[in-house]
C-alpha cells in the first residue's frame, strides 16, 4: 500500500491557488451555446460530438462531476441533462465557489472568440474568489480592432495608396494601447496567439517595411470583401509581437504564449515553444509565459524555462483534456528540467463552470500523485515537495504577476 505524506496531500488539496490563465465563462442566456463536449476535448463538428465522448477524459470526467451533482446512475448524457435543469447560478456556485476549487485570484484572458457577445464580463467572476480578478490583454484582438477603425474610411476605394498612412497611424495607437495596459492596474499581463494565426516562428528582427505594407493591403482586401479582420499575415503579425515585447519588457508585464494543445486552427509543429527561441534571446528583459503545457512538446518547454531565465512554464489545460496518466507524465516532463520556481498553475476555464472544477481537482491529485512518489523514492523530503506545491499553485504566479497577494488560508472554510 502507497505511504500517505498528509502535509503534501493538505498542500495539494487546499493550498490556495492563483489561476494564471483562464477565460470568462458563458452567460446564462447563453449557457447552451456551445457543445459541452468542449469541456473535454479541443475538437470540432463530430470530432467533438462523436468522438470526443470515448476518450478516458470523458470517462474519467463524469464520475468527478457526480462527485457534486449525485445522480443515482451518472453517465455522460445523464450529466448533461441534470447540469441543463440546474439554475445557472446555482450550477456555477456548485462548480466555481472557492471552497470548492481553492482559486484566490483568476487572471482572464477575455480575449477569446465569443467572449464580447456570449460571456459575464472579467470583474464579474469576483463572486468566485476571495481576491479582484485581473486582466490579461490578447494583442491580436486589439490590433485587428485598431485596424478595422483605421481602415474602414478605406472600404469603398480599391486604392491601396494609403497604407503607408495607415500603418503609420496604426502603430500610434498600438503602442499607446500597449503603454495604456501596461499602466492599467487590473491588467497584469498580455497574451498572444500566433500559435494559431502564424505560427511561433515569430522573427526577431524587423522584416522589410515593405513586405509589412504587403501584408497591411491583403488586411484591407479582406476587409473589403468579407466585413472582418483576421490578423494571420506573418510579417504584419511579427511586427505585432515585436512591438508589444519592447512595452512588456519595460513595463515588467509578462507576456503569454499559446503553445501545443489547441483545436485544429492550429498547425501542430509549429506550435511548439522551441520556435521561440530565437525572440526569447533577442528580447532578454521580455518575461515569455509558455501556456498549456506546451503539450505534447512540453520536454521542449521546460528546456527553455531551464536555460532562459525569462522563460516560465505554464501546467494548464491538459486538465481535463489528457487521460489521468497522461497528465502525470506531463508534469514529470515539466519537472525533468523546468526549476520549480518557474511553474505556474492554470484551469483554462472557459464557458462552463466544470471547467475551472476539473482544472483545480484534477490538477491537484496529479501534483500529489508524482510528488509523493518522489517522497517515497527519497529523491525529495516532504516538505520539499510541500513547497514545491505552494509555490506552483499560488507563489510563482503571485510574484511573476506583481500581484502583491498573501494566501487566504481560509478560503476553504468560507461557506
Amino acid at each position: 500500500m502507497a505511504r500517505i505524506y498528509p502535509e503534501l496531500q493538505k498542500a495539494c488539496q487546499f493550498y490556495p491557488a492563483i489561476d494564471n490563465h483562464a477565460h470568462p465563462i458563458l452567460a446564462d442566456q447563453h449557457r447552451d451555446r456551445f457543445e459541452f463536449e468542449g469541456l473535454i476535448s479541443e475538437a470540432q463538428g463530430s470530432a467533438l460530438t462523436v468522438d470526443a465522448v470515448h476518450t478516458l477524459a470523458c470517462k474519467r470526467a463524469v464520475p468527478q462531476l457526480n462527485a457534486i451533482l449525485r445522480i443515482q446512475n451518472p453517465t455522460w448524457d445523464a450529466i448533461k441533462a441534470v447540469r441543463s435543469q440546474l439554475r445557472y447560478d446555482d450550477l456555477c456556485n456548485i462548480f466555481m465557489h472557492p471552497t470548492v476549487t481553492g482559486i484566490q485570484c483568476m487572471l482572464l484572458d477575455d480575449g477569446l472568440g465569443g467572449v464580447e457577445e456570449f460571456s459575464e464580463r472579467y470583474t464579474w467572476h469576483d463572486r468566485f474568489a476571495t481576491s479582484p480578478t485581473k486582466r490579461i490583454v490578447r494583442v491580436e484582438i486589439v490590433a485587428e480592432g485598431i485596424l478595422k477603425s483605421l481602415l474602414k474610411p478605406h472600404l469603398a476605394t480599391s486604392s491601396f495608396d494609403t497604407a503607408t498612412s495607415i500603418f503609420q497611424s496604426f502603430n500610434i495607437a498600438f503602442i499607446a494601447s500597449l503603454d495604456d495596459n501596461a499602466t492599467d492596474n487590473s491588467v497584469v499581463g498580455f497574451k498572444s496567439i500566433a500559435c494559431y494565426r502564424t505560427g511561433l516562428d515569430v522573427a526577431p528582427e524587423a522584416d522589410s517595411e515593405e513586405s509589412i505594407l504587403m501584408s497591411l493591403r491583403d488586411v484591407l482586401k479582406m476587409y473589403q470583401e468579407t466585413g472582418t479582420i483576421r490578423l494571420a499575415h506573418k510579417a504584419l503579425n511579427d511586427h505585432i509581437l515585436r512591438m508589444t515585447f519592447g512595452v512588456a519588457g519595460k513595463c515588467g508585464k509578462p507576456v503569454q504564449f499559446h503553445t501545443g494543445l489547441g483545436d485544429n486552427d492550429i498547425t501542430l509543429n509549429r506550435s511548439s515553444p522551441s520556435h521561440l527561441q530565437a525572440v526569447i534571446k533577442a528580447f532578454p528583459k521580455t518575461l515569455f509565459v509558455l501556456l498549456h503545457s506546451s503539450y505534447p512538446f512540453t520536454r521542449e518547454a521546460g528546456y527553455l524555462a531551464a536555460v532562459y531565465s525569462n522563460v516560465f512554464l505554464d501546467f494548464g489545460e491538459v486538465f481535463p483534456f489528457v487521460s489521468g496518466p497522461g497528465q502525470r507524465a506531463i508534469i514529470r516532463q515539466v519537472l525533468e528540467l523546468c526549476p520549480t520556481n518557474k511553474i505556474l498553475w492554470s484551469t483554462d476555464g472557459h464557458w462552463w463552470p466544470e471547467s475551472y472544477y476539473l482544472g483545480s481537482i484534477q490538477a491537484r491529485q496529479a501534483l500529489y500523485d508524482v510528488l509523493s512518489e518522489s517522497v517515497a523514492l527519497g529523491e525529495l523530503l516532504e516538505d520539499e515537495a510541500v513547497s514545491i506545491v505552494q509555490n506552483a499553485l499560488f507563489h510563482n504566479s503571485n510574484k511573476l504577476y506583481k500581484l502583491s497577494l498573501e494566501p487566504n488560508m481560509a478560503i476553504f472554510e468560507r461557506k
